[in-house]
């Protein structure tokens, strides 16, 4: 590809790409802490309900003084949400059990509730009373947050190609850090929903056209690596929202210390060069050529910028400047046989990716352990994860990789609905397994995806399919609730979803060291069915030629 080519000229993965990449790569450290933000914002509490002028008086010497207000559950732990109608005194002596109080009138928590404030100071569950009754709030918050990720994918996707990548990281940098640290004044939930939404959809900005900015500045063989390696700081990130919650507590504090930082990123964010694939292909050669000349100079290539002139840039992209005059759009995915089955598998892929990855990392108290330590271990099983991925990536190629990941996540799950749930440690282990497996796989599709499609339509794929993920990440904690039917079958969903995704992920063509396809002409040649057709046609030709020069024979020697 003629592009590529020019890359290496330039210095290949010289100073600038290094230097262009980490700069890229910084803010993913914040972004985990935007995704998994609501399991220390929107944590439950412990909680009773509140008895006027009395629970406040109650410590840890006289909290047995509860039994006489707060009836027991089925696990003979306090209730949440009801209280005795008339204090029970006799209760406070007598040995916890069900049928000495069974008939005792109870009520809702009239007046309220009163938290524990060891875990979290302050959550939105306490802030408004998302307890009980209102408990589905507390997921909805995250459902509508991913609305907005959802609804970025599909508009900072078409933006950017249109627009530019540059531009569009840029607002949304700036979108992120001020929405988000408004979401932390929020006076309700509504207003709260609204923040989490709109700082959502910038999210999804960023992630989308970092993306595309590291794989358009990179040579072909630096991809695995850079993608790799980019991923630890969403890894690292994790580890550090950990950090963050436990030091801080206070949902308000959370949000103000995990976006403030991309006014930051915003500042340093104009430093960036543009994609200069997408300024040729847009028509803008002569700024594609002065972003080129400064890779060069930066690389300690500055003979190039003599050699590589505006003539020379266009004649190594001339096929890619011919297709990008049309005007392409999302119905381009599927107009074609190989970008329609590109386009479909990755949907499956991305959604079950995502909704493996969410169901077990969104809802980390149910694991029983101490959730700022549950954090810290779902984040650091990535590294081992991902040195995998990376290993499997250089040597097996995308499609294994991809394939095997899903599969290797979905049997985890699986084996989990056979592990008694006294067996917790047992547990715990195996769901971080899987969580390392679906991680590996979020690092190979976003690599896989980039590489799939072609540069004109780029941006437009890659929101088009990570739409299916943040469906996917919408649906995992609505999933949670089919255990009142059956305990095991949120599990039999997520592992169902990953073995059909898996399976799909093999359908996939390979695109270890292929150059990057800069036209949807590049990917149609590329597919083996067009290759094999391509053979067919020319050997009916070479049979047809055979017979007209057999019937020119017979016809010479028998006139």
């Amino acid at each position: 590809m003629g592009f590529a080519d020019l890359l290496d000229e330039v210095g290949g993965f010289g100073r600038f790409q290094m230097i262009h990449v980490t700069l890229l790569s910084i803010p993913g450290l914040l972004m985990a802490s935007q995704n998994l933000l609501n399991n220390f914002t929107a944590g439950v509490p412990e909680h009773h309900c509140r008895i006027p002028n009395i629970t406040a008086a109650l410590n840890e010497s006289t909290a047995a003084l509860l039994r006489a207000f707060i009836p027991l559950d089925s696990s003979l732990t306090p209730s949440r949400c009801s209280r005795y109608t008339d204090a029970q005194w006799h209760l406070i002596t007598d040995r916890p059990s069900h049928t000495n109080a069974s008939d005792l009138q109870t009520e809702a928590c009239a007046e309220g509730w009163t938290y524990d404030k060891t875990e979290f100071i302050s959550s939105i569950v306490s802030e408004w009373d998302l307890v009980c009754t209102l408990r589905p709030l507390k997921q909805m918050s995250q459902t509508i947050y991913m609305g907005g990720v959802l609804t970025g994918a599909i508009i900072f996707g078409g933006l950017s190609d249109r627009f530019g990548r540059k531009g569009m990281l840029i607002w949304s940098y700036f979108q992120l850090a001020v929405l988000g640290t408004f979401t932390a004044l929020s006076p309700s939930y509504v207003v709260y929903c609204v923040f989490r939404f709109l700082t959502g959809m910038s999210v999804s900005g960023v992630i989308l056209n970092a993306v595309s900015l590291k794989v358009e500045w990179i040579p072909t063989k630096a991809r695995t690596l850079v993608g790799t390696i980019s991923s630890f700081f969403f890894t690292f990130g994790q580890m550090i929202l950990a950090g963050v919650a436990y030091s801080l507590k206070d949902w308000r504090k959370i949000h103000v210390a995990v976006c403030l930082p991309f006014f930051a990123f915003f500042i340093y964010s104009w430093w960036y060069s543009e994609s200069a694939r997408w300024l040729v292909l847009n028509g803008r050669s002569e700024e594609a050529l002065k972003h080129l000349h400064r890779v060069a100079k930066i690389n300690g290539k500055p003979e190039m910028t003599e050699k590589i002139t505006l003539e020379v840039l266009e004649s190594h992209m001339q096929k890619e400047v011919q297709s990008s005059k049309s005007i392409h759009t999302v119905f381009d995915l599927l107009k074609t046989p190989t970008m329609r089955k590109i386009s479909m598998c990755l949907m499956v892929v991305w959604f079950s990716t995502s909704f493996a990855y969410y169901g077990l990392a969104m809802d980390l108290q149910k694991f029983g352990v101490n959730i700022y330590l549950m954090q810290i271990i779902f984040g650091a099983v990535d590294f081992p994860a991902k040195l995998v991925a990376l290993l499997m990536l250089s040597f097996l190629g995308r499609r294994i990789t991809q394939g095997t990941c899903l599969l290797m996540s979905a049997s985890v799950i699986f084996a989990n609905i056979f592990v008694p749930k006294d067996m917790q440690i047992t547990r715990t282990a195996l769901a971080v397994l899987g969580k390392g497996f679906t991680s590996a796989s979020f690092t190979c599709i976003y690599l896989f995806t980039g590489e799939l499609y072609p540069t004109v339509i780029r941006q437009t794929g890659m929101g088009f399919v990570s739409t299916m993920a943040r469906i996917g990440s919408m649906a995992a904690p609505a999933v949670l609730i089919l255990d009142e039917i059956l305990p095991a079958l949120p599990s039999i969903v997520y592992g169902g979803s990953a073995v059909l995704a898996g399976l799909i992920a093999f359908l996939l063509p390979e695109t270890l060291d292929i150059p990057l396809p800069d036209t949807i002409e590049d990917v149609e040649e590329k597919s083996p069915s067009v290759n094999i057709w391509k053979r067919q046609k020319l050997k009916q030709i070479h049979q047809d030629i055979l017979t007209v020069n057999l019937c020119f024979w017979i016809k010479y020697h028998n006139p």
